[in-house]
Order: C-alpha cells, then structure tokens, then sequence
C-alpha cells in the first residue's frame, strides 16, 4: 500500500505522485480513475480492484505555481540522491549536504548553494570553493521548479514503465 502512483490532471499532466493507499481512497471516492493498473489485486469483503499505476482526477485542479520548501529530501530528490561532485548514487543515509559557496564565506543555505554530496566528496572538499579543492559539480544547482518537479517523476518512475508515456520520456 505504500507504493507509489502517478498523479495526472484531468488533462493528462503529471502533478504529482502519491501512495497506492491514497490512490485507492481517491478511486474510491470517485475524485479519479486508474488509467494504468499492475497485475496486483486488491481486496475486500465488498470490493476487488487491480492496485492502480497511474491514476487521473476526473475534475481538473487549477495548480499555481508553488514554490517547494527547502529541505534535505527535496535537496536529495532534485539530485537524484547522486553525489554531485563524484557521480556515485548513495542511499540518502550515506549522504550529507554541502554549501559550494561554504557559510563561512558568505554561502547561503538555498536552493542554488546547497548540493547532495557523499560524505567522502564533503570531507575533501572542506572549507573550500569546488574550484580550490580541484572538484566540479555535475550540474549547477537550481531552484525547485515546475521542471525540476517533472524531472523528479521521470527519475522515481524509471522502475514503472507504464508511467513513461504520462512523463514524456526520450526514446
């Protein structure tokens, strides 16, 4: 019950993703419908239904622009829980934050100061610039945008095929 389901608008826009258990409560209260299903039943004394992969409201949600709170999992969800200087993924236990510009010089803690790092990367790096300490970050950090939020779908729906059509995959 604690899987995870796609969420579309009733446009087809991806918009988020929930539990297998939210899904089947929304199902159930008619606010969506499975548009993809695993072989998976589930069961009641009154009802049986295929656990949902993807599921679509059937009103469609105005969603403004909002911006996500700045926090260690969105932080590891953006970088796809990656070390951003060796490029080796680790579970989130084995990683650490690191401010690129250190606080000691003047570095914010935002979301374009802040990378995930291995703890081994944060250690060399130290109190230095990635510069000074002969490191290159992956990518530049940014913000947690519209895009970065569709990014992040992509990457937790790598393991379920039938949400690649919903998120707009390169072939």
């Amino acid at each position: 019950m604690n899987g995870r389901v796609l969420v579309l608008n009733s446009t087809f826009e991806p918009i988020n993703v929930c539990t297998t258990r939210r899904a089947v409560v929304l199902i159930l209260k008619g606010v969506a419908r499975a548009e993809e299903k695993h072989d998976h039943t589930l069961r009641s004394t009154s009802h049986s239904m295929h656990v949902p992969s993807v599921i679509r409201l059937t009103d469609y949600v105005h969603i403004p622009f909002e911006r996500k709170s700045l926090s260690r999992k969105n932080i590891l969800l953006r970088d796809h829980y990656t070390c951003q200087y060796c490029g080796r993924v680790y579970p989130a236990s084995e990683l650490t934050l690191d401010h690129v510009v250190p606080k000691s010089r003047g570095g914010g803690s935002g979301w374009d100061n802040l990378v995930t790092c291995c703890k081994r990367c944060n250690n060399r790096k130290g109190n230095y610039l990635p510069d000074e300490a002969g490191m290159r970050l992956l990518k530049r950090p940014q913000s947690f945008s519209h895009n970065v939020n569709r990014q992040i779908m992509r990457y937790l729906g790598r393991t379920d095929a039938t949400w690649r059509k919903y998120l707009f995959y390169e072939s």
